[in-house]
């Protein structure tokens, strides 16, 4: 895991004298890497055939050149990462499911499998995204260690019962399972449940940002990615990884509930207050752009807000968006602006500029000075917009496919800006 990099760089003899005496190099007993009839209509899938790396890559790659090799049907851990390298993905995102693995520690053996892990180049690691289920020999580790870096935690976030944990030594071989149901996530070690929380509620904010990834915004907030395994300087072995997809549960959302900004977080100096039950956006004295971004993801939806311009009104909607860094807010803008300005068109942030405006017989749907509606029902790659009851734009992206992120309003740079916002809800799709 990412403790403190251990110097203990040996040559090629003895790291293979560590891997036969930890015995690591067969995935001994039984057949291995295979389903059973039962587990196929369950709907269990392997993620690896216990003889290729296929289905694996990189971390940001497309394809493996990182130091895993498959090894006597395991997959094998070379023990040549580190902090900064060694970690291989699945080529496929997963949002909700059931995953299980075997794994074999070296002595002294540190490792671990990381979900929902988001794969961007603004990211050079996988950890500052995804959760850890910590792979880790504690008796034999060289280092001090808290206890939030033990074997079976959710990295830097919650513990297991002690109590429950029977861990087979460094050697021999263990099972763990990860659970993740539409935020319901436990962690299993050997058959038995060491620990189980919800993710994005209070308790579960507070712990991320006053801790290890209080500067890791984006930290724990995908609702899909990759499975990424980690070789983290040690030899590590992998088998009977296999994962059975669960549903996703559609629900409810109220945005802002009338009376203060919790669930949102500001970004820059602009200023962004509750008053008579509104949410307002107002420029602040360095007219700089500004963001109000929900502190959680949300990646398919339909959302409806209302909005008011009381001065200028250059604003708008961000989608599936992320904080890439300080105040940069990087996605896609439904736009909210002045009249003749395209109100509902949608604009990426970065690169590409306008992705499409609407029509100029549309322009006259916008009320300035008045409550509008605006819906935004994003669905896969699809984008589709309405403002006050009429269709706008119909709109799809693979790039906007691919996304995903939080929801954020915008104050535009310039200054003069006033826009007040009600009534934000959506349903998860």
């Amino acid at each position: 895991m990412r403790i403190v990099e251990v110097k203990k760089r040996m040559c090629g003899a003895l790291i293979v004298c560590a891997i036969f005496l930890g015995g690591l190099s067969s995935c001994e007993g039984g057949k291995h890497n295979t389903l059973t009839p039962a587990e196929v209509a369950d709907g269990w899938k392997l993620l690896f055939d216990g003889e290729t790396m296929n289905g694996w890559k990189d971390y940001n790659g497309t394809t493996l050149t990182e130091p895993w090799h498959v090894v006597d049907g395991c997959i094998q851990a070379k023990g040549e990462g580190s902090d900064a390298s060694g970690y291989i993905v699945t080529d496929k995102q997963y949002e909700n499911f059931e995953l299980s693995w075997d794994f074999k520690l070296s002595k002294g053996g540190n490792s671990g499998v990381l979900y929902h892990v988001v794969e961007r180049p603004q990211y050079t690691v996988p950890y500052v995204t995804g959760p850890e289920y910590q792979l880790l020999d504690d008796e034999n580790f060289p280092d001090e260690l808290e206890n939030w870096q033990k074997m079976g935690v959710d990295y830097a976030m919650h513990l297991p019962d002690l109590a429950k944990m029977k861990v087979n030594p460094h050697g021999k071989w263990n099972t763990a399972k990860i659970v993740f149901d539409n935020g319901h996530v436990e962690h299993w070690m050997n058959g038995v449940k060491l620990l189980e929380f919800e993710a994005w509620t209070d308790d579960w904010f507070a712990r991320k940002n006053s801790g290890k990834w209080m500067n890791a915004p984006e930290y724990g907030l995908a609702r899909k990615g990759v499975i990424c395994l980690q070789d983290h300087g040690y030899p590590a072995s992998f088998r009977n990884i296999k994962i059975k997809e669960l549903p996703r549960k559609s629900k409810e959302v109220t945005l802002f509930n009338g009376a203060d900004l919790k669930g949102w977080e500001a970004y820059g100096t602009e200023k962004w207050y509750v008053e008579g039950g509104l949410l307002y956006c107002e420029s602040g004295p360095d007219k700089e752009y500004g963001y109000l971004a929900t502190r959680e993801y949300y990646d398919d939806y339909d959302l409806t807000v209302e909005f008011k311009q009381e001065s200028d009104g250059n604003s708008g909607v961000f989608i599936r968006s992320f904080i890439e860094e300080g105040v940069k807010v990087n996605g896609w803008q439904v736009e909210v602006a002045p009249p003749g300005h395209d109100t509902g068109g949608i604009y990426e942030s970065y690169g590409r500029g306008w992705l499409i405006q609407i029509p100029d017989e549309k322009e006259d749907i916008l009320k300035m000075g008045e409550w509008n509606t605006l819906r935004i029902k994003v669905l896969g790659d699809n984008v589709t917009t309405w403002l006050n009851g009429q269709e706008m734009v119909d709109f799809k992206d693979e790039k906007i496919g691919a996304g995903q992120g939080r929801i954020a309003l915008q104050i535009h740079d310039g200054g003069g800006i006033k826009v007040a916002w009600r009534n934000l809800k959506l349903t998860t799709l």
